[in-house]
């Protein structure tokens, strides 16, 4: 095969997307018997993003995301391709219980809950988190009517309060299901966020049966390609030695494979030349590259700095990034004091507190810390508490046992301290975005036929959203090489 019949594909971006689309290139490339090379441009001085496991005496540190869930199979299907099935690991099924804060006490989630919304109404009726009125008004969603059929795009916020009422938003939904974006429930779109809570409304009439009613199914069906087998009984999964393994088997087999990954190589311009080639990236520093076509996996900032020579980009400027910091402690068992018996805890807005959630990471992850020892992680920084992320460390640390001194009477000294500021790091999808996301897409694909955009800002924030996405831009891509 003549150099000519080679087509290039250069990849921004060296996140989890960015990696799980150049695999794919190679892969799709093969399957369609077309050869071709890939550059993978990642402007930072290292790969994966936010996945970075920091590896320290026997303890595995997650400094961004600690797992992903299991029922979403583009992340374990890539974990079988790269041969890691055997370092997939589940949470700790002795460690059940979560618990929410409610006027400095630990109150335990009632059973039942599924992304906050209750299936057992027995056991949501004990529980201490709402007032007796705010349970009856919970439970009365089923009685509520959904919207009509095309009914705009509303915020989360304003959806729950429809259904089950203001007191089950502050006290169950906003610490649950805003913790995940570390947003404000009354700014964030619901078709980008939870869409699953429209469709349940629009099906069943009530989340309530749906979710009682997705259980059922659950329980009784044999989920295809084995799932529930691969999932190791367990709702979320991470690898024993840490989420930054795929990075490395990902960095790996694209060297196999004869990937060029370039890092500190930020793209600054996109050119679309007269004549071949397609397309001209221009670097922050060193000699252009020349591609036939380009995955753009990158933040929405980056993308909307890229291409708004090209796309209208506000729906990549309107999506705005929230700062949050995570502190790690490590413990000697011996004096720990608190037996860290559930995966952790929550903290509505309104308690006064630092810690907006905190994970009991050793009690939870059985892997992450060596016998006798103890870890646990803290969430510092959501919508509205930015500034928090920016205390000095001493301050930051300082707050943080104090919290959990309140919180869990903890006042063992840790061994170590790890503080991470994750800066502009959770995506807020504003209300309509889902529509106006698709729209840009549409007119990427018009305008600059054979450049892709594709990650967080199109397809949810979880790793199997990101690699799903990658994957897909891979196919596109092969497929319009090929034709």
């Amino acid at each position: 095969m003549t150099q000519a019949n080679i087509r290039k594909v250069a990849v921004l971006g060296g996140g989890i997307t960015g990696l799980a689309a150049a695999f794919y290139l190679y892969r799709a490339a093969e399957e369609q018997g077309i050869k071709i090379d890939v550059v993978l441009l990642e402007g930072t001085d290292r790969l994966g993003g936010r996945v970075n496991t920091l590896r320290r005496d026997g303890f595995f540190i997650e400094r961004g995301p600690d797992s992903f869930l299991a029922r979403k199979l583009p992340m374990v299907r890539l974990a079988e391709e790269l041969g890691l099935s055997d370092q997939l690991t589940g949470t700790n099924p002795e460690a059940k219980k979560t618990y929410i804060a409610r006027e400095g006490v630990l109150h335990p989630m009632p059973a039942g809950l599924n992304l906050g919304v209750p299936t057992d109404a027995e056991a949501f009726l004990k529980t201490g988190l709402l007032s007796e009125e705010g349970k009856k008004r919970a439970l009365e969603e089923v009685d509520v009517p959904p919207l009509p059929a095309g009914a705009p795009d509303e915020t989360v916020g304003a959806f729950l309060e429809r259904r089950f009422g203001l007191e089950m938003v502050k006290r169950i939904f906003e610490p649950l299901l805003a913790g995940i974006h570390a947003g404000d429930l009354y700014a964030l779109g619901l078709e980008a966020t939870f869409p699953q809570f429209r469709d349940m409304e629009r099906q069943y009439g009530s989340l309530i049966r749906g979710m009682t009613e997705a259980r059922k199914a659950a329980q009784q069906k044999n989920p295809e390609d084995k799932a529930a087998e691969r999932s190791i009984g367990s709702a979320f999964l991470t690898f024993r030695w840490g989420l930054t393994t795929v990075v490395e088997a990902l960095e790996a087999r694209l060297r196999e494979y004869g990937c060029e990954i370039r890092l500190g190589a930020r793209v600054v311009g996109l050119e679309k030349p007269n004549s071949s080639p397609a397309y001209r990236l221009l670097l922050e520093q060193g000699e252009p590259i020349d591609a036939d076509a380009v995955i753009v996996a990158l933040p929405a900032s980056g993308i909307a700095g890229l291409l708004e020579p090209h796309v209208d980009v506000s729906s990549m400027r309107g999506i705005n990034y929230i700062s949050v910091a995570n502190v790690v402690f490590g413990y000697d068992a011996a004096g720990f004091g608190h037996p860290l018996d559930g995966s952790g805890f929550l903290v509505p807005r309104g308690e006064g507190s630092l810690i907006t959630a905190s994970t009991w990471t050793s009690s939870k992850w059985l892997h992450t810390a060596p016998e006798g020892k103890r870890l646990v992680r803290c969430y510092v920084g959501r919508a509205g508490e930015e500034s928090n992320v920016e205390l000095s460390d001493e301050d930051i640390t300082a707050g943080v046992r104090r919290d959990l001194k309140a919180l869990m009477g903890l006042d063992a000294e840790p061994e170590f301290v790890e503080i991470t500021r994750l800066r502009h790091s959770m995506p807020q999808y504003p209300v309509g975005h889902r529509l106006a996301a698709d729209a840009f897409l549409t007119e990427l694909a018009d305008r600059l036929p054979g450049v892709l955009a594709a990650g967080q800002p199109f397809g949810g924030v979880g790793l199997p959203d990101c690699v799903a996405q990658g994957k897909e831009a891979a196919e596109s891509i092969v497929r319009l090489l090929n034709e």
